[in-house]
């Protein structure tokens, strides 16, 4: 209760007042993010709950005159006001103001970097000084997801700790630990780790969320050094860790990239989990100006793929589906449909290895096809020290490409169809400019809304906590990309020690930010300033006989006679995951002519003639 209202006397007047809602306009929820980017959340927040009450209120037979329903609600409104309500009883409003206050204007940079102002003071640890070791050199997961379904985007960060007989430093003061922001949904964000309960003890190096139970909240699986965890979203702001009882703890394997999918379309999402190698802190021979042994001083650990029962546990099915893991060092792990066969595949960026092509056959088993694909190799027909995977359309022909970071050259493999990739890197213009870093986490994704995929990539130097500049390569069309990076902003000139990476449109005004892991460091957080002078839509998929997350969904764009093809994924990058939800740039398109969504379930759901510049919420009919 607002102390500052006083109670109404008159009970006709309050339910004047309550029923005038009924006539808030068909765009409420637009007008919902337009107002929280001014700090007006909480009263936006009251009004959708007092509406929801207007409708019991009208089953009930309660109307009056239009007129004085109008005058109440202006009324009203001007009260909520005035009065300073907040909803949220341990934030003040006006530090609420004081935190929108904070935020810095948009500047004239594409991308300007203002995590701090924004309230994300996280700081990444790899439980050192400094690197000593190959484990400390390959963690840095986060992940957008919707953990409290508001409508906003929240932000989860892996970090390391300090262990004993691991570590080299002393052990400090304060442990660290993961840490979860909740986006107020006014530009800013809140540190919730606590009430969470997601901090640790653990030495977190990825994550991937999915609604493993289908209940409509999402849950988090981090792959540690160590045993892993399986945290399930109670759906009150806070996580049990359930993952004895779910059996998805492994052993004592260092787990890196694991991915979310449903490899049976069985409705609920089963976890493949990519693990690195046989770390032993007492081997000490390499060569002195590396710092420390490289992968290949290790023995490889077999991946391991978990089937859900949908009772709320795992099966290890990784010999029963043909998983022969036999030298595999896993990094990054993705997975899509890469032949459209109606059933999703995995790929696992491996180091210094071949990759893995995964291909599902039907759900009743795995073949690799990486060698005999051409993805398992670079274009020089070596296997690289690869990081991290991503699939899109990048060409525009209906067939998801799949892009590899490594420390060269990387990889754009190029679908051609009958299940065979091109390594397209050097003729796209990737390879040269991408030569010069080493690249770890890379999405695809639309940044000026054009209606062709773009290419973000993290990067940092592997043995030292040397900094490098990470990069965006714009599709140029015709199979070609361009770097621009030093175009879009001074974030781009300045040297950071690059790892995993999410994308995501935190602000809901139509265009993708993107938060960074720097290892050891401060992340940084990218607003993007200017993707939205074109138009955009994004689609919020929601699966009822398919998986609730829709993951694996295909969805087929048209828009001014342009097809753009893309499938719901969970993991993206390197031991990251961008916004649940799926974006698409239009260019200046003011109509999609046509949505084609082919669900897991196979079935096929068809929408016409909508209009852009919306988040647009897709139930499975």
């Amino acid at each position: 209760m607002c102390g500052s209202i006083r109670p109404l006397k008159s009970k006709l007047f309050a339910d004047e007042i309550i029923k005038i809602l009924i006539y808030l306009p068909p765009d409420f929820q637009d007008l919902q993010h337009r107002e929280a980017r001014l700090g007006k959340v909480n009263i936006i927040n009251i009004l959708r709950s007092l509406k929801m009450t207007c409708l019991i209120l009208i089953k009930r037979n309660h109307f009056l005159n239009l007129f004085s329903v109008k005058s109440s609600v202006l009324f009203f409104a001007f009260l909520l006001m005035v009065s300073g309500c907040n909803s949220n009883k341990k934030t003040s409003a006006g530090q609420e103001n004081r935190d929108v206050a904070n935020l810095p204007s948009a500047n004239d940079d594409y991308f300007q970097e203002i995590g701090k102002e924004a309230g994300i003071d996280f700081v990444h640890s790899i439980g050192d000084d400094d690197l000593h070791n190959i484990v400390e050199s390959s963690g840095g997961g986060t992940a957008f997801l919707d953990y409290n379904q508001d409508g906003f985007i929240d932000l989860f960060i892996c970090s390391g700790t300090w262990i004993e007989g691991f570590s080299k430093s002393e052990k400090p003061a304060k442990a660290s630990g993961n840490r979860l922001y909740r986006n107020n949904g006014n530009g800013t964000f809140q540190d919730v780790t606590k009430k969470a309960g997601v901090a640790g003890p653990w030495y977190s190096m990825g994550v991937t969320v999915g609604d493993f139970n289908n209940d409509g909240f999402p849950d988090i699986f981090i792959s540690n050094y160590g045993p892993n965890v399986l945290l399930k979203n109670n759906g009150d702001g806070s996580f049990s860790n359930i993952t004895k009882h779910a059996g998805v703890a492994g052993g004592n394997e260092c787990s890196v990239g694991a991915v979310w999918f449903d490899y049976d379309n069985d409705s609920f999402i089963d976890l493949y989990v990519g693990n690195y190698l046989n770390f032993d802190p007492n081997y000490k021979y390499y060569y002195a100006p590396d710092g420390f042994p490289g992968p290949m001083a290790y023995d490889a650990q077999k991946d391991v793929l978990y089937h859900n029962k949908g009772n709320g546990e795992f099966e290890d099915v990784t010999a029963a589906m043909g998983i022969n893991d036999i030298d595999g060092r896993a990094m990054g792990v993705g997975a899509a449909d890469y032949d459209d066969d109606g059933f999703v595949d995995i790929y696992v960026a491996n180091d210094h290895t071949l990759n893995y092509l995964w291909h599902n056959d039907g759900g009743k088993g795995f073949t690799d096809r990486g060698t005999m694909s051409g993805t398992a190799f670079s274009q020089s027909g070596e296997g690289t020290i690869s990081m991290s995977v991503d699939f899109a359309d990048y060409n525009g022909d209906g067939l998801l490409d799949i892009f590899a970071s490594d420390d060269k050259y990387c990889s754009l493999y190029e679908n051609m169809g009958n299940g065979v990739f091109t390594d397209k890197s050097y003729p796209s213009g990737i390879a040269m400019p991408a030569g010069q870093y080493v690249g770890w986490s890379s999405s695809f994704f639309d940044f000026d809304n054009d209606g062709d995929v773009d290419l973000f990539k993290t990067n940092g130097a592997l043995k030292h906590l040397y900094g490098q500049e990470d990069q965006i390569f714009q599709n140029e069309g015709e199979g070609k990309f361009s770097d621009i990076s030093v175009e879009l902003g001074k974030y781009f000139t300045e040297e950071y020690v690059g790892r995993g990476a999410c994308l995501g449109d935190y602000d809901n005004d139509g265009d993708m930010d993107a938060y960074i892991v720097c290892l050891n460091d401060n992340g940084k957080f990218l607003r993007n300033n200017k993707g939205n002078q074109n138009n955009w839509l994004t689609l919020n998929l929601i699966g009822t006989t398919s998986n609730r997350d829709g993951i694996g969904a295909r969805v087929k764009l048209t828009a001014g006679g342009k097809v753009q093809t893309a499938q719901k994924k969970s993991t993206t990058g390197y031991l990251s995951q961008n916004d649940p939800r799926m974006h698409f740039g239009m260019g200046k398109n003011e109509n999609v002519e046509k949505i084609e969504i082919k669900w897991p379930s196979g079935k096929v759901q068809i929408l016409e003639n909508i209009k852009p510049n919306q988040i647009l919420t897709i139930k499975e009919l």
